[in-house]
């Protein structure tokens, strides 16, 4: 690989991480309880993009591409579980406001989401999201002098760490964002409109492979 061909890599993968997808509205969704969780599902699509590029690496993504079946399967998956995160996302934010009424307490002293949950959830999300493998399989050989397993698993690593820095990034300033916007019906309108693009993503997803 020429330093050349890397730096436009790099420099490509730094454009599609400012690009909205549906790991960026999930690490915004974790964001919400604090920059801790909103990190640790940032850092969890992270993980899920180095699993893809071992996949694309090793050739089994190639039958992602030959399989038709395959990947609407893979895709109805990752559209039910990102709808699963926004229901659940949206049912999480009623029963909070329930026991808020009942006990006076503010919304914005919620039960945060586990780091582990939310790295689970941006893990799973990216890993059953068929898109990321056939972008890997159609891009990264463009880069490639000679197309190995070593070179390939490197570019994939390095797409990983880019949109890793963007998202924790993003988490950060969402989790300040809302440190300084305390008010609990701005916090709850926030959750709620978060929840919802997961759900519609979800949707959106899974009827597209239909």
């Amino acid at each position: 690989m020429s330093f050349p061909l890397l730096l436009s890599f790099a420099g490509l993968c730094v454009l599609l991480a400012l690009t909205p997808g549906p790991d960026t509205f999930l690490v915004l969704r974790f964001s919400m309880a604090g920059p801790r969780p909103g990190i640790a599902a940032a850092v969890g699509s992270a993980f899920g993009g180095i699993v893809w590029v071992t996949v694309v690496a090793a050739g089994v993504a190639a039958l992602l591409e030959q399989s038709a079946t395959a990947y609407r399967t893979l895709k109805v998956i990752g559209g039910i579980y990102l709808l699963y995160l926004g229901i659940r996302a949206l049912m999480e934010h009623r029963r909070v406001r329930n026991e808020a009424a009942e006990t006076e307490i503010a919304v914005s002293q919620g039960k945060p989401a586990s780091m582990r949950s939310a790295f689970a959830a941006g893990l799973l999300s990216c890993v059953f999201n068929p898109k990321v493998g056939l972008f890997y399989l159609a891009v990264l050989p463009q880069f490639l002098t000679h197309v190995t397993f070593a070179n390939t698993l490197t570019l994939g690593a390095i797409e990983s760490t880019i949109a890793a820095i963007e998202m924790i990034v993003l988490a950060v300033a969402a989790a300040r964002a809302v440190t300084l916007l305390r008010r609990p019906r701005i916090r709850a309108r926030l959750e709620q409109a978060s929840a919802a693009i997961l759900a519609a993503l979800g949707i959106g997803t899974a009827v597209s492979a239909a």
